[in-house]
């Protein structure tokens, strides 16, 4: 296989291109602006937050929540709001080049309560795959994913009841921030070379293991452009959340999961990348009570080349390695490959378009001592069929298994 410039920036998880549509807002008794720029008006104003949630293939904003506890509002109706949404680049696309995912749209409401705090929530439509929603953009100029600016509208289309008997009509709505738990649970750091990256902590006590998260190419920075945000790692897909979920860290008895971010992609230089990484591991180690025996490595395209990479540079480092779909042929020679001594369990989807499944993972496996490999027919997950490259959702799902032993399971025993 020859590596074009599309294996080189693979990777690009929730990029689903669409089109901008026209979004016809309906009249009512108020119609509001959103990203926090609302004008008119000296009525009531109501702030208000998109709650948002990393998918598959990638982050989506699944509701919106209005701030009205003050209001005491009763229960209200899909139909008492509307919801349009207008996504476009966070920097300047130049002549030619081209932007996927932006949209301008009305987002169906399909459902909408009063939560125990009296604030509102509209239930916003989202499915994997589903134009409209997604927090992401894709440039592809750059073969980057870059996190899109979002700009919500509210229009209220009837009075909204409340329990002190007087309807009321909000006169303005403010936007506030984007909540993703999941990724907010992830701290924000840069290592003493300048290296981006976030930091799940586990909530239990004594010395804890450590996963390492190496994200595809479409997940580095989009330098010279100067955007390099530290959120696309954890926006994309869910590669390094998986490991910080309650089914995983019950696996692990706790653990630590890093996410670092290259300047660009990995595959640019991992000669430079790799002591780059390390000295996030070492810095990781030092400042919280890491177990060193029990330090993993992962990562999907290009962080799954990086983490085989990192096992050929440091074979005493990790516990256990679990490259995912990543690029080895013409980079990584054979020699280094068998004396790679971490024990390591590969995936990838036999219909990988991207990376070839046979020349690198397959042959990777034949090669590695010992290794374990999980080959897949297709990526589906919950009746939805994935590109054939996206083989890291299985892992980030505690998929694959050998012999009864899923691939968390298996790394949490190594050490």
């Amino acid at each position: 296989m020859s590596i074009s410039r599309r294996t080189v920036l693979a990777a690009t998880a929730g990029a689903a291109s669409s089109l901008a549509l026209p979004g016809l807002a309906p009249a009512g008794a108020a119609t509001t602006t959103g990203a926090g720029a609302a004008t008119g008006g000296t009525g009531t104003t109501v702030g208000f937050r998109l709650d948002a949630r990393t998918l598959d293939g990638g982050e989506q904003v699944v509701s919106v929540t209005l701030n009205t506890a003050r209001l005491a509002p009763r229960e209200i109706t899909p139909g008492t709001f509307t919801v349009h949404a207008r996504a476009t680049s966070p920097i300047p696309i130049a002549p030619g080049d081209q932007i996927f995912s932006e949209y301008d749209l009305d987002r169906p409401v399909t459902a909408a309560r009063v939560d125990r705090r009296g604030n509102i929530v509209l239930e916003l439509s989202h499915a994997e795959g589903q134009l409209g929603g997604g927090t992401l953009g894709y440039l592809a100029s750059r073969g980057r994913n870059v996190r899109l600016d979002l700009d919500y509208t509210i229009t209220q289309n009837t009075p909204l009841p409340t329990r002190h008997g007087r309807p009321v009509t909000i006169s303005r709505f403010v936007q506030g921030r984007l909540a993703n738990p999941e990724v907010d649970a992830f701290g924000y750091h840069v290592s003493g070379s300048g290296l981006k990256y976030r930091l799940f902590e586990p909530s239990s006590h004594g010395r804890r293991p450590l996963v390492v998260w190496l994200h595809g190419g479409g997940e580095g920075a989009s330098l010279p452009d100067g955007y390099y945000d530290n959120e696309t790692t954890l926006r994309a897909n869910r590669g390094a959340l998986g490991f910080a979920t309650r089914e995983a860290q019950r696996i692990f008895g706790g653990a630590f999961v890093v996410a670092p971010q290259s300047t660009s992609y990995w595959i640019e230089d991992g000669d430079r990348f790799a002591p780059l990484i390390r000295e996030i591991v070492d810095e990781v180690s030092r400042r919280h009570r890491v177990d060193r025996n029990r330090i993993y490595v992962a990562g999907c395209s290009n962080g799954g080349y990086m983490s085989l990479k990192m096992t050929t540079v440091y074979p005493r480092l990790f516990a256990a390695s679990v490259p995912i779909c990543g690029v080895v042929q013409s980079l990584i020679p054979d020699a280094e490959l068998a004396r790679i001594t971490t024990p390591t369990w590969l995936v990838t989807s036999l219909d990988d378009d991207t990376v070839d499944p046979v020349a690198n993972t397959v042959h990777a496996h034949e090669v590695i001592p010992r290794s374990r490999a999980t080959l897949y027919d297709h990526v589906v997950w919950d009746g939805y069929q994935f590109p054939g490259h996206w083989s890291w959702i299985y892992v980030a799902r505690n998929a694959p298994v050998i012999d009864g032993t899923h691939i968390w399971q298996w790394m949490a025993r190594q050490s």
